[in-house]
């Protein structure tokens, strides 16, 4: 028995993610639905928060934010397996995870309308650990997190030898649940 870990989106909630995570838990798991230790000054809670576009990457500010949250993950994450992922900087935050020592036990990853944070240290990381399985879904119309850095993300991951699975839609940045058959399909095949 394993836990999924899902990570919600800038100025959202473990509510808000909770019924999309249920749908995608295996039987006999637990579902770990943490929220991000920022609050949002509009709504929700944040991973980082930051007054610039998502394409722009991380200033030293926000990556200190980000090894906060990090750091608060690995208090909360219960032992045993682990599939994480989340939507959005839910997921970006997710694949942060794999620097961590939660990587011996990270079997899976969900990438959702997501971008790699970090993208030379995650590559640099990548090459330090074994591969394993990554899901990417992310919609060629998204404005929020523009498709190239979801390509990215995948290019990343299929360089260090993982496994990777594509889900691509026409639709924005969102969980498009007319996918749910195949997100379910390869959280079946990720755990055996």
């Amino acid at each position: 028995m394993g836990t999924l870990v899902m990570l919600h989106g800038l100025t959202g909630t473990a509510d808000l993610i909770r019924p999309f995570a249920e749908s995608i838990c295996p039987k006999g798991w637990h579902l770990c639905l943490p929220e991000g230790p920022f609050k949002h000054p509009k709504r929700g809670f944040g991973w980082w928060i930051r007054d610039a576009p998502p394409s722009t990457p991380l200033d030293t500010k926000t990556s200190e934010q980000v090894d906060k949250s990090i750091a608060y993950l690995e208090q909360i994450i219960p032992d045993g397996p682990l599939i994480v992922g989340g939507f959005s900087q839910g997921s970006a935050l997710a694949q942060e995870l794999l620097a961590t020592s939660l990587n011996q036990r990270i079997i899976g990853v969900i990438v959702i309308a997501g971008k790699t944070a970090r993208p030379l240290e995650q590559r640099l990381m990548l090459a330090n650990i074994p591969p394993c399985r990554l899901l990417s879904m992310h919609g060629e119309s998204d404005e929020m997190v523009p498709l190239w850095q979801g390509d990215q993300t995948v290019e990343i991951h299929q360089e260090a030898g993982w496994d990777v699975s594509l889900l691509r839609h026409q639709k924005g940045h969102m969980v498009n649940l007319k996918q749910l058959p195949e997100i379910i399909e390869w959280v079946s095949k990720t755990i055996g």
